[in-house]
């Protein structure tokens, strides 16, 4: 009889335990920081280390904490000296999944989540942060920092807040100087030394937000660090004091009615142009290998005709297309393809099977957003300057093989064989109609892609075939027509097919990297699941200010 009751039982608990846990996963985020303790180390070298200690208090009713995300004020430091616990506990970072904006990494809680109802303490040390110093006058350095902030959807109650600057060592006493503390916070912070012979000034509320920007701020001689280490603009030029009133309100009267809308322009022309997502900016490590010349040309923004000029050079050159008439431009599609074509350039081919122009331009504004997303996911973590810079050498070394060829068919083979990488160059153009002189060798392909060519035959079975002028007796093609014929091959892909490049960028720009949505009257914004919006704002000299992020 017993067994018989404990039976409904059990399977109760077991259904209640998993509409218990469904619902845990499905709750929002939702916590308390008791207590904030944050470190900044002014280093002798100019660097900065920081130290961030959170004592969390999660909701009864919220999601786990499983995620933190750190802001930090620049992406200069090395992840791998970055180390994480909670509770004493080691735990991992990584860039990936990083929810706020700006710069950050996670901490990733791993076993040691903290659960709906439970409290854990997370610490975290990040060293060797450059680029933090601006200059305060003529001898001093400007030391400014906002430390890591929460959203205030996600944060509840007060919390016990302490900043303290550790400025670099064995520095006199009367020599630093503190800047004007956020509110909440005494107005002088409180002065001593610490273990390594630095002076510190320490801020403390008993009752301060999490969700709360603020900035703190000192000043020290700047003989304690490089000179290097301090960024120092420009000087101004000098001006007669007679002139400064009118040129003065002559420059104000420019800048209102001229410049301002001429700057305005330029930059929303320019912000169309900038199609990568802001993410494959945050820097990882190392160099991403394997890109196509094509990936490539993604990763440095290239004008998006260019792109697609690269693209149909490629399957010209793959056997699987042939140019049917240049204006306007149709393809003739192999079937079956030949093997190893990457997928854009299938996605390329498909769209020239549309007939209708319109619905070709809207595929193509698919095939190229799917082409950047393709190029984003393959540089996730991964340094986005240093695999610029290792394709820039591969197109600086195809273009040097070009040129160093001392016969017409030693330079036609190598610019075959290189052809996409030096299409990289910014100065393409211009470096094609320099390097191209003479009778030209036309690739093998060229009669896919020129429907007027017609080929000479050989005079004798080792001659190479040679193309005929477009009017007049057969002739090898004078050097300054080959080159022609290349570089207007972009402008005639973007007369004839995608219209107007601009407003063709801007759609695509639109869907992967659209202009972010600003709130007014704040410093910011709402972010989706954990991550939240940030913005830093330095009313000194120097400014360096960690954006937020937040547990999660």
């Amino acid at each position: 009889m017993l067994k018989r009751m404990l039976i409904p039982i059990f399977i109760l608990t077991l259904a209640f335990t998993g509409v218990t846990n469904a619902l845990a996963q499905d709750a929002p985020y939702l916590f308390g920081v008791d207590r904030e303790e944050v470190h900044v180390y002014w280093n002798s070298d100019g660097t900065t280390s920081l130290d961030y200690t959170w004592v969390f208090a999660n909701d009864p009713s919220a999601h786990e904490i499983d995620f933190v995300d750190v802001g930090t004020p620049n992406t200069t430091f090395d992840l791998s000296n970055v180390s994480a616990d909670v509770n004493g506990v080691p735990v991992s970072v990584t860039w990936d999944g990083y929810a706020g904006s700006g710069s950050g990494f996670v901490i990733v809680m791993g076993p040691q989540t903290i659960p709906a109802g439970g409290t854990g303490t997370v610490h975290v040390y990040i060293p060797g942060i450059s680029s933090m110093l601006y200059p305060d006058g003529e001898d001093y350095a400007s030391a400014n920092f906002a430390p890591q902030w929460f959203g205030s959807q996600y944060v509840k109650g007060a919390t016990d807040f302490t900043v303290t600057f550790h400025l670099p060592p064995n520095m006199n006493p009367e020599e630093p100087r503190w800047h004007e503390a956020p509110s909440g916070f005494p107005s002088e912070p409180q002065a001593a030394y610490d273990a390594e012979n630095r002076v510190t000034y320490t801020w403390h509320s008993p009752n301060a937000s999490a969700s709360e920007y603020y900035r703190f701020g000192a000043s020290f001689p700047r003989a304690y660090v490089p000179a290097d280490s301090i960024y120092v603009p420009p000087p101004e030029p000098l001006i007669d004091d007679d002139m400064i009133f009118p040129l003065l309100c002559g420059c104000v009267f420019l800048f209102m009615f001229v410049g301002m809308p001429a700057i305005a322009a330029i930059q929303a022309n320019r912000r169309k142009m900038k199609y990568l997502p802001p993410k494959i900016a945050i820097e990882g490590h190392g160099i991403k290998r394997g890109l196509t010349a094509v990936e490539s040309a993604i990763l440095m923004e290239q004008p998006l005709d260019k792109v697609m000029t690269m693209t149909l050079f490629g399957v010209i050159k793959k056997n699987a297309a042939t140019v049917k008439t240049r204006n306007p431009l149709e393809l003739e599609v192999a079937e079956p393809l030949p093997d190893g074509l990457h997928e854009y350039e299938k996605n390329f081919l498909k769209v020239f099977k549309i007939p209708e122009k319109k619905a070709r331009q809207t595929e193509l504004q698919d095939m190229m957003v799917a082409l950047v997303k393709s190029v984003s996911e393959k540089m996730r973590g991964f340094s986005l300057r240093e695999t610029t810079d290792y394709y820039k050498v591969i197109m600086e070394k195809a273009w040097q093989q070009v040129e160093a060829a001392d016969t017409p068919e030693v330079k036609s083979q190598k610019f075959e064989e290189a052809m996409e990488w030096t299409m990289l160059d910014k100065d393409y153009d211009d470096r094609t109609r320099r390097v191209f002189h003479g009778p030209i060798f036309v690739p093998r392909w060229w009669g896919r892609y020129d429907p007027t060519y017609r080929p000479v035959a050989p005079t004798s079975p080792s001659a190479p075939v040679s193309v005929p002028s477009l009017s007049g007796p057969r002739q090898g093609l004078p050097g300054a027509d080959f080159a022609a014929s290349m570089v207007t091959g972009v402008q005639t892909f973007s007369q004839n097919v995608v219209g107007n490049i601009s407003t063709f960028t801007e759609k695509i720009t639109g869907k992967t990297n659209p202009m972010p949505k600003v709130s007014s009257g704040s410093f910011r914004g709402g972010g989706g699941g954990g991550g939240r919006s940030c913005a830093c704002a330095c009313a000194c000299a120097g400014c360096a200010c960690a954006c937020a992020g937040g547990g999660r």
